[in-house]
C-alpha cells in the first residue's frame, strides 16, 4: 500500500491525550513510562490518535489507545478502534495463497496464466514466465507505484480492468533484476484467489482468516464500515500546514493490496497466530488447529527479492540494517542483530506498522490517523529497545529531527524550483489551444477545458483529480488540486511540434513529499480531439 513513510514539515499541535486500555499481562519495568512517550510522539507529530498493542510468549502484553478518533470530537482511540492497515494487507493475501498451496490447488511456482488465461504484462516474455510468487515479491519490472493511479485516489475502475490495463504499463527494468515496490500486482494475486477458491478475495478474507483468527472487529475494505464502528477518521496536513479531517478511501478494486480496516485486538491475535508459525488455538476437544502449515510460514519469511539500503543518518545509527528484502506479503530485515519480519501500511489520513521478532516471540503493531510516519516509527522503536533490553534512545527526538529535515529539504527544492524559472515567460499557444482530451495508454483520458479563461483538469475515472491550472513557465503548468489534501500539485508540461500542435503532455509532482503513489510521472498523454 502506498505511503509507506511519510516525513513532512509539519508544525506541533498540543493534543490532549489519555490512553484507554488494559494491561493483560506482566510487563517489563520501563514500560511505566510508555504512555508519557506514546502523549509526547502524539503532541510532537500532530497526531490525533494511535492504539498500540503488543505480543510477546503468546500473551497479549498490552492492547492501548491514545488520544481522539477525531480532531474536535471527543471519542477516544481504545484497543478496539478500527484504523486502516493499508499495505499491512498483503501478509493477509499472501497467507490466502498459502492456504491454497496447502491445499494444493495451486504451487507459488504456478504461472500467473496457468490460473488467469487472459493476464498480460507489457512484455511476452513477462506474462508468459510471471508467477504467483512473482506477484507478490516486487520484482516484476514495474517501476515504482507503477499504475497506482488506476485505483489511487478512488477510480471507477474494476479490479479486472485495473489488471487488464497491465499490458499496457511498460516495465522500467529487466524481469526480476531489481526491487521495485508496486500494489497492482496484489490486484492480480486477489483475482487468482478468486478464480481459484470461487469466492471473492472478500470473502475469503472473512471466512478463511478473520473468522478462525477471532478477528471479530476487521472489514476487508471501507465500504463495509458502519456509521456506528468505532472507527478512526484519518487526519491530513491541507497544503502540508493546517491538519484536517479527510474521508476514507474506497479501494474495493484492489483490496488485496491494502483494503483491510482491523483494530490492535484483532491484530494482535493476528500476530499470535503468525509467532506460532500458523498454529490457532486448539479446538474444545483439544485438537490442533491451523491457518496454514509451518512450512508455508517458512515461504512467506524467506527473503526473495534483495532491498537496497544504505546506513542511516547518524541520529538514527543504532537503527542499521545488515540484510533487507521482500518475502511473501513481509519485510525481512534487521535490528540489533534480531531478525525482523515487519511491514509498513499508508492510507490517507492513517499509517501503521507491524513488526515481528520471531527469536523473541514479539510482536508489536501502531495504528495512527494522521499521515506521519515519523510517529510509528518512534514508537516500534522505543518499544523494540523496551524488549530487546537495549539502550535507552530518544527515538521520538530523532525522528522530530528527521522531519525537520526533511521538510528543510522539500523548501528548498522548491526555492531551487522557483529560482530557476522563467517567470516573465509566457505560454507558446493561446490557452484554447492546451484544452482538450488527452489519453494515456494505460490511464485512459484526461480532460483539459478551458473555463473562464483558465484552464481546468479532470481526470476522468479518478474524480478527486480536478484541479485548477495556473501558468509556470513556457509551456509547463502547475495543477492544484481543488482537494488540497493530496498534497500532490502537479507539473503539467506540453510538447510542441514543429508546426506549433501539440505532441504530448507530461506530468510529474511538484514536491518531493507528494507519495509516490501519484504516479504522474508514469502517463504519456497524446492529444485527441482538441
Amino acid at each position: 500500500m502506498p505511503r509507506l513513510n511519510r516525513f513532512a514539515p509539519w508544525t506541533a499541535v498540543f493534543l490532549a491525550t489519555v490512553w484507554v486500555g488494559t494491561v493483560l499481562a506482566a510487563t517489563p519495568a520501563r514500560l511505566a513510562t510508555f504512555d508519557a512517550y506514546a502523549e509526547r510522539v502524539l503532541r510532537e507529530f500532530d497526531v490525533p490518535g494511535m492504539a498500540v498493542a503488543v505480543m510477546q510468549d503468546g500473551a497479549v502484553v498490552f492492547a492501548r489507545g491514545y488520544g481522539v478518533r477525531e480532531l474536535g470530537k471527543p471519542e477516544l482511540v481504545d484497543e478496539h478502534t478500527l484504523f486502516a492497515i493499508a499495505s499491512n494487507t498483503k501478509a493477509f493475501t499472501a497467507t490466502l495463497l498459502a492456504q491454497l498451496v496447502d491445499e494444493k490447488k495451486l504451487r507459488w511456482d504456478d504461472r500467473v496464466i496457468d490460473h488467469l488465461p487472459w493476464f498480460a504484462m507489457s512484455d511476452p516474455y513477462v506474462t508468459r514466465e510471471m508467477t504467483i510468487r512473482d506477484l507478490l515479491v516486487h520484482r516484476s519490472g514495474l517501476g515504482l507505484g507503477a499504475g497506482d493511479l488506476l485505483y489511487w485516489p478512488t477510480t471507477n475502475f474494476t479490479t479486472k480492468e485495473v489488471v487488464q490495463r497491465l499490458k499496457f504499463i511498460p516495465l522500467a527494468t529487466s524481469f526480476r533484476a531489481a526491487y521495485a515496490y508496486d500494489n497492482i500486482l496484489y490486484a492480480v494475486a486477489g483475482l487468482v484467489i478468486e478464480e481459484v477458491s470461487g469466492r471473492t478475495w472478500a470473502q475469503n478474507v472473512r471466512e478463511r482468516i478473520f473468522a478462525p483468527v477471532g478477528m471479530a472487529d476487521a472489514k476487508a475494505n471501507c465500504l463495509e464500515l458502519a456509521p456506528t464502528d468505532n472507527t478512526a477518521t484519518g487526519h491530513a496536513k491541507f497544503d502540508f500546514t493546517d491538519l484536517r479531517p479527510v474521508p476514507p478511501l474506497a479501494w474495493d478494486n484492489n483490496s488485496a493490496a491494502g483494503g483491510i480496516y482491523a483494530n490492535v485486538t484483532d491484530l494482535a491475535r493476528w500476530l499470535q497466530v503468525q509467532l506460532a508459525a500458523g498454529r490457532l488455538p486448539p479446538a474444545e476437544d483439544g485438537a490442533e488447529r491451523r491457518l496454514f502449515a509451518a512450512a508455508r510460514q517458512k515461504d512467506m519469511w524467506t527473503l526473495v527479492t534483495p532491498m537496497p539500503f544504505s546506513n542511516p543518518p547518524p541520529l538514527l545509527a543504532e537503527a542499521k540494517r545488515n540484510f533487507r528484502g521482500y518475502a511473501l506479503g513481509w519485510e525481512i530485515t534487521d535490528f540489533r542483530g534480531q531478525r525482523l519480519v515487519t511491514h509498513t501500511g499508508g492510507w490517507p489520513g492513517q499509517v501503521s506498522r507491524t513488526t515481528l521478532v520471531p527469536d523473541r516471540q514479539l510482536g508489536i503493531v501502531v495504528l495512527t490517523n494522521q499521515e506521519v510516519g515519523a510517529a510509528f516509527q518512534a514508537v516500534t522503536m522505543h518499544l523494540l529497545d523496551v524488549f530487546l533490553e537495549a539502550p535507552e534512545k530518544d527515538w521520538c527526538a530523532a525522528y522530530a529531527e528527521i522531519v525537520r529535515k526533511s521538510g528543510a529539504d522539500a523548501d528548498d527544492s522548491w526555492a531551487k524550483l522557483v529560482a530557476g524559472r522563467a517567470a516573465d515567460s509566457q505560454p507558446s499557444l493561446p490557452l484554447a489551444s492546451y484544452a482538450g482530451t488527452y489519453r494515456d495508454e494505460w490511464y485512459g483520458d484526461v480532460f483539459v477545458r478551458e473555463d473562464a479563461g483558465k484552464l481546468v483538469v479532470q481526470f476522468s475515472r479518478t474524480e478527486q483529480l480536478l484541479g485548477d491550472v495556473e501558468h509556470w513557465q513556457h509551456d509547463s503548468f502547475i495543477i492544484r488540486w481543488r482537494d488540497r489534501s493530496l498534497n500532490a500539485d502537479a507539473f503539467l508540461t506540453f510538447a510542441l511540434h514543429p508546426d506549433g500542435t501539440i505532441r504530448e503532455a507530461r506530468m510529474e509532482a511538484v514536491s518531493p513529499l507528494t507519495d509516490f503513489s501519484f504516479n504522474f510521472h508514469d502517463l504519456r498523454l497524446a492529444p485527441g480531439k482538441q
